[in-house]
């Protein structure tokens, strides 16, 4: 299978390049167009299914010692794996918080992989070119000033990670790469909502603060950042001796898209002497829909802003960025320089560097081309399209508002404000015990039906069914049918 050559007083020398370039070459020319006809055709299939047990069966035992032909390691995929994905590349996929992928993505995906391309080193390489382009798009996209600083990543976890590293070394008051969390004299402190991601707790507890040092807020009525709580509780903070250090604002919560007050955060911010972190994994991108960037405003006067491109911006997983204000700051908590990675004397004969290495602005050295893709598709389709895609999403979150308004079966948790609508199937009868059970058989049915996937959240005590519509392939006549199936479903269960 695999390529040998013999060398003139030795063994025989192996590669991992195909020793059949047409049949290898037709291979890929099959899964092309296998690949495409999966993609045209999502509609036609259920969202997802569950592997059965004979194949959860296939994926145990040691690694194979011998070679298989590559069209039979295909076939066990076409077979194994790709009818048991998660489902999200489909248009009535609306669970949890998840992007949708696209055609040209795929193409740069496959690209990347072709030259095994590597971005964050050896600034003359185009791939850092292209991962620099792809941030400032996105600065001024999202309204940050010329200058800042930012980086492509695998997503809001990470993003986040940074912007709060960043934070945490620039905020300290003394050199805390050097000396450590342990000098630090004060207890610093990190404030959020109720309502704000998992992945800020966990940067929390990464970067050592410790999860005590993360004050969740209270939330009103909208399920936004109590401002009043907020100040109460530095206040208290510095009382006890604490070191208020960062206020994480969020645009676009994940159970209901409630956007904080960030002008108001900001504000506080600046009154605290706070670095004013935003996630703004999903949310951040209504920035570019013409009659819902209002709802955003003050995310730019962020310090920095972490948000995902394989959520609404449609791209497929991983991808993400993070934005820092201040390059300097981003630069400092980052930049490492081993003699065996020298660089800014110049290479290969180039005088000097004209972009950075980027991994002086992350903790990741080795790192994939995740920018192309993003490159690739921006370029394809255009800004103005995608500012289109996303205020139809939330056109088709209001269209949905309605339609359950419009059903006796059916109840809205809140008023939608964005593109995630919250409901559940009602019975006068029942208990709410039994509603909440209900709904979540609801769900089940849903997913194991083929019908569509939401997910379920809980508010104010009560389980709702959760759509997120991050889907550029949806269509109303799918929320349409998603009505009439939860009410179908409904009555039977009740």
């Amino acid at each position: 299978m695999f390529m040998k050559t013999t060398q003139k007083g030795g063994p025989a020398e192996e590669t991992l390049d195909p020793e059949d370039w047409a049949a290898m070459r037709a291979l890929g020319h099959r899964m092309v167009d296998d690949t495409m006809d999966y993609i045209e055709t999502l509609r036609d299939r259920p969202v997802w299914q569950h592997a059965p047990p004979e194949v959860k069966a296939r994926f145990s035992g040691p690694a194979p010692a011998k070679p298989e032909t590559p069209s039979a390691v295909y076939d066990e995929y076409l077979r194994s794996v790709r009818p048991y994905q998660l489902g999200n590349s489909h248009p009535r996929y609306w669970g949890w918080v998840t992007g949708c992928g696209t055609v040209m993505g795929m193409y740069a995906e496959m690209l990347a992989a072709s030259t095994d391309a590597v971005s964050g080193s050896f600034s003359y390489m185009s791939n850092n070119y292209i991962e620099m382009q792809v941030v400032d798009w996105c600065r001024q996209l999202l309204g940050f000033p010329a200058g800042a600083s930012g980086l492509i990543t695998s997503g809001c976890s990470a993003s986040t990670l940074i912007g709060l590293a960043v934070a945490r070394n620039t905020m300290a008051g003394y050199d805390i790469r050097a000396r450590g969390m342990h000098v630090a004299g004060k207890q610093m402190t990190v404030y959020c909502s109720e309502e704000a991601h998992s992945s800020v707790q966990k940067a929390v507890e990464l970067l050592g603060f410790g999860s005590d040092a993360l004050c969740r807020i209270p939330v009103n009525e909208s399920l936004q950042i109590d401002t009043v709580a907020l100040r109460e509780t530095i206040a208290a903070d510095r009382a006890a001796g604490c070191h208020p250090l960062c206020i994480v604002g969020v645009a676009g919560t994940t159970n209901t898209a409630a956007i904080d007050d960030l002008n108001a955060l900001a504000d506080i911010c600046a009154e605290e002497r706070c670095w004013f972190h935003v996630d703004g994994a999903f949310g951040a991108w209504a920035a570019i829909a013409p009659e819902y960037r209002h709802l955003v405003a003050g995310m730019e006067r962020a310090d920095s802003l972490a948000f995902d491109l394989h959520k609404w911006m449609y791209l497929a997983y991983p991808i993400a960025c993070i934005l820092i204000r201040d390059v300097a700051h981003h630069r400092n908590a980052f930049s490492l320089t081993p003699t065996y990675l020298a660089h800014g004397e110049g290479t290969a004969g180039l005088t000097g560097v004209d972009v950075p290495w980027l991994s002086d602005y992350g903790f990741e050295l080795s790192r994939g081309f995740f920018a192309l893709k993003a490159w690739m598709t921006i370029r394809e389709q255009g800004m103005e399209k995608y500012g289109r895609l996303i205020q139809q999403n939330i056109d088709q979150a209001h269209y949905l508002e309605g339609l359950v308004q419009d059903a006796g079966e059916l109840e809205l948790a809140l008023p939608v404000s964005l593109n995630i609508v919250n409901f559940r199937y009602v019975r006068p009868s029942l208990s709410e015990t039994r509603l909440d059970a209900l709904n979540k058989q609801i769900e089940v049915e849903l997913q194991e039906q083929g019908i569509a996937v939401p997910s379920t959240v809980t508010i104010h005590g009560r389980k709702y069914l959760h759509v997120a519509i991050t889907n550029h392939r949806s269509r109303r006549d799918d929320f349409d049918l998603l009505v009439r199936e939860v009410i179908r479903i409904g009555n039977g269960l009740a």
